[in-house]
């Protein structure tokens, strides 16, 4: 291949055509008009070592050339491609005669590598162990959460449809779609972490692409205690709770580690029981051996094939299923998972949004009437009563951290209203350099379950609920 700047400096386009354009010779009194171009294209061509957007290009435009029209890459050869990527990169930087410094020339090789083969400018941001969620608003502005706080970063993708091209190859594994006609979708990305997208015309300013990572290393029991989360105490509770085959529900806000926790609390159950989990994008990172995991599918481009929640609900019934876990209970399901709750399959957990354990109720409440059931009202809060035995709150504080704020268990129901009583509650003490000071701590109630958790051979001492504490 003939090298990109030799042609320019014999005035020919990168296509090829004669940048005299219009038959003259050096002599002709188009001879300025050409020099000022060759000085145009050579200023183009620093603008390309410095701005390293052309090369980038000449290495994808070989690439296809290779791989041929029509075709597409395997990106299941990912080490090979890298490597032939590697390749062509060395070999235009020498035909251009391009001299970079070695973290420059790494830099943009992992550039090149992350367009083609990855998830292009998120790439450093996806391995970032401190940053927990990305966010873009348009191609231009991209920002991201660490540590509880929302800051913009100086990334940003070359256009929408380089964002978008992103998008679509985040989705297109999963056999989802996203276009005009269904401008949002729920995905996942290969190591869990929850994707939501909206494009056009629904996202106004551009492409709204947001990631909810997930640690490459679950967290575990040690990790939240250290982060302040939640206290040895509480966590040897909810250990007995699910090993004694509670039902529980785990109600917070957005971003308040609701799934996180779920996570954690399905780590307890014991190896020998066949767990189902049910989720929109499939997130949980279960452990044990016994684990069915289903996720939820909508409709094709003819508008059928939809899988909903609430028909995986009902199905993992069939499955024999010892536990249901569903990742996020927000509709119609609620019923039928109340039902099975209720039915033999104790020990089942659920996460919801919700602002207190309290407001959780009415949101169950509301949920069972949004599948289409004419129940009273009493009804609908005997089978939450009868089913659900703990609630965990957890919340996002003011200061990013995400605590476990109270643990509430259902004693019942007195007339209409259902009875709870408050476990663990947290206390906060002061506030100290913009954080939180503050502590969970037990109310000094018994629960009522506990008859439950010595049946399954759980000893737990008094001291955990505040019992005989001076």
């Amino acid at each position: 291949m003939v090298s990109l700047l030799k042609r320019i400096e014999r005035g020919q386009t990168p296509g090829g055509d004669q940048s005299g354009g219009q038959g003259q010779t050096p002599g002709s009194s188009g001879a300025e008009g050409g020099a000022s171009q060759l000085r145009q294209r050579r200023e183009k061509m620093y603008d390309v070592v410095s701005g390293q957007v052309d090369i980038k290009d000449l290495v994808q435009r070989r690439l296809l050339d290779e791989v041929g029209p029509g075709e597409t890459f395997d990106l299941t050869k990912s080490q090979e491609l890298r490597a032939r990527i590697e390749e062509l990169f060395n070999t235009i930087l020498a035909e251009e005669n391009v001299v970079l410094a070695k973290n420059e020339r790494k830099r943009l090789l992992d550039q090149i590598v992350a367009d083609m083969l990855g998830f292009g400018p998120l790439e450093p941001l996806l391995e970032d162990p401190e940053i927990t969620e990305i966010m873009t608003v348009g191609h231009e502005k991209l920002y991201i959460e660490r540590k509880g706080k929302i800051e913009s970063v100086p990334i940003h993708f070359e256009s929408e449809d380089h964002l978008r091209r992103i998008i679509d190859r985040i989705v297109a594994p999963l056999g989802r779609r996203i276009d005009e006609s269904q401008p949002l979708v729920d995905a996942r990305l290969p190591d869990g972490s929850r994707v939501n997208a909206v494009i056009p015309p629904i996202a106004i300013d551009g492409s709204a692409l947001t990631i909810r990572k997930f640690s490459k290393v679950p967290l575990t029991v040690q990790n939240i205690i250290d982060f302040g989360t939640t206290t040895v105490e509480v966590m040897e509770f909810l250990r007995a709770c699910v090993i004694a085959q509670f039902n529980i529900m785990i109600s917070g806000g957005t971003g308040s580690g609701k799934t996180t926790l779920l996570n954690i609390l399905s780590g307890f159950i014991p190896g020998d029981e066949r767990i189902v989990t049910i989720e929109n994008a499939a997130e949980l990172q279960l452990r044990q051996e016994h684990v069915v995991r289903l996720e939820s599918r909508p409709s094709n481009i003819e508008g059928k094939g939809e899988i909903t929640i609430r028909d995986l609900v009902i199905n993992s019934l069939r499955m024999r299923p010892d536990r249901i876990v569903v990742g996020e209970v927000r509709g119609g399901e609620a019923l039928d998972l109340l039902q099975a709750m209720n039915t033999g399959h104790d020990g089942s957990m659920g996460t919801v949004h919700s602002n207190s354990p309290r407001d959780t109720i009415a949101r169950l409440e509301t949920m069972v009437l949004m599948a289409g059931m004419d129940l009273p009202v009493r009804a609908i809060r005997e089978q939450i009563a009868s089913a659900i035995q703990l609630i965990v709150h957890q919340d996002r504080m003011r200061d990013g951290t995400r605590k476990i704020v109270r643990i509430s268990e259902i004693q019942g129901m007195e007339g209409d209203v259902v009875t709870m009583s408050d476990i663990f509650v947290f206390e906060q003490t002061g506030l100290e350099g913009g954080k939180i000071l503050g502590r969970i701590k037990p109310t000094g109630l018994r629960p009522k379950g506990m008859d439950k958790i010595l049946d399954s051979g759980i000893q737990l001492p008094p001291q955990i609920f505040g019992i005989g504490r001076k």
